[in-house]
């Protein structure tokens, strides 16, 4: 096999045996890091250490991602033009925080059968009302007994 040292050094191709002996001189771990190559590479290192350290790499890594979460604003057919403007500032907010946000209008029973005229152009309307601040990531389509339009915020 391999041999790496814990400063880096090449030690050059060693058996098995020697490699165990030269990492118990040293008080050290030997760790296979790549059974692939031929000969295999293993090194000599405080695996110990290794592991929190490579676990502390994650954690600087996960503070720094941002996550994108879903909202949800939901409509009626029968909501009024100053309801409409609330929700629609709400939606603003929501994409100035980065999320995306699932626009939905839920039909009841009869009101199913303004799907296709008052459903569809209260969400273009809304849509319109978005095209600066956002983009229309999902058309409005029917998904059961309501309407769903995804926006997300400009890149």
């Amino acid at each position: 096999m391999r041999l790496v040292d814990s400063d880096g050094s090449q030690r050059g191709v060693v058996s098995a045996k020697a490699a165990l002996e030269a990492a118990r001189e040293q008080g050290l771990d030997l760790v296979e890091v790549s059974d692939k190559a031929d000969p295999p590479v293993c090194r000599i290192m405080n695996f110990d250490k290794f592991r929190y350290e490579l676990k502390k790499k994650q954690q600087e890594a996960k503070k720094k991602q941002t996550v994108i979460e879903t909202r949800e604003i939901k409509f009626r057919p029968k909501t009024e033009e100053h309801d409409l403007a609330f929700k629609i500032r709400k939606i603003k907010e929501f994409l100035a925080e980065k999320n995306k946000v699932k626009v939905t209008m839920r039909f009841r029973g009869r009101e199913i059968i303004y799907a296709q005229t008052i459903g569809l152009d209260a969400l273009t309307k809304i849509a319109d009302t978005l095209r600066e601040d956002c983009i229309i990531i999902q058309e409005p389509k029917m998904e059961g007994r309501q309407l769903v339009m995804f926006v997300g915020p400009k890149a």
